[in-house]
């Protein structure tokens, strides 16, 4: 039986675009992550180290989404919108990297609380256990961020369904 109500409606509108989101992010992240995790195995195992990360990958794209979610709903990184589209853009993937860091480095030190490591020894497991890992990890990540938001801060200037259309519908002409 279905409801008439205009406002349940709305609810249950409201709560499948917000999936539809999530699962948009989550396959993006996991197809990103799969790539460079692919990458990382490849080169571990050219020096004799086994390395399966794909389940990794789609757990942490999940996470990930989840927390993308959490700060779309939160409106981080909405200023500049006036501004060329350059300037919201990497002002949204530098405030969700930070926010991506900060709810990572949360989630480690949960983690760790389960498993009875000492918080020290959690946050050190960010971005791969060292520096120049969390480095190299935030640099990607940004990279992964920036054709995201441009995405998105395009589809708030056109539309997002013409966005959709100019993407994936044949053009005459």
């Amino acid at each position: 039986m279905q409801s008439h109500d205009p406002s349940k409606m709305s609810v249950a509108k409201r709560a499948a675009d917000e999936f539809r989101e999530f699962a948009i992010i989550a396959a993006y992240l996991y197809v990103c992550f799969t790539a460079i995790l692919y990458l990382k195995a490849s080169i571990l195992k050219a020096h004799g180290i086994e390395f399966a990360p794909f389940g990794f990958a789609a757990v942490k794209a999940l996470i990930c989404a989840k927390f993308a979610s959490i700060g779309h709903i939160l409106h981080v990184g909405e200023r500049f919108k006036s501004l060329p589209l350059v300037w919201p853009t990497l002002y949204r993937s530098f405030a969700f990297l930070i926010l991506l860091l900060v709810l990572n480095a949360l989630e480690e030190i949960g983690v760790g609380l389960v498993h009875h490591r000492a918080i020290a020894e959690s946050v050190a497991e960010i971005g791969g256990g060292t520096l120049d890992q969390l480095i190299a990890t935030s640099v990607v990540g940004l990279l992964i961020l920036i054709p995201f938001f441009a995405f998105r801060s395009l589809g708030e200037v056109v539309g997002e369904r013409n966005l959709v259309r100019l993407f994936f519908r044949s053009h005459h002409g």
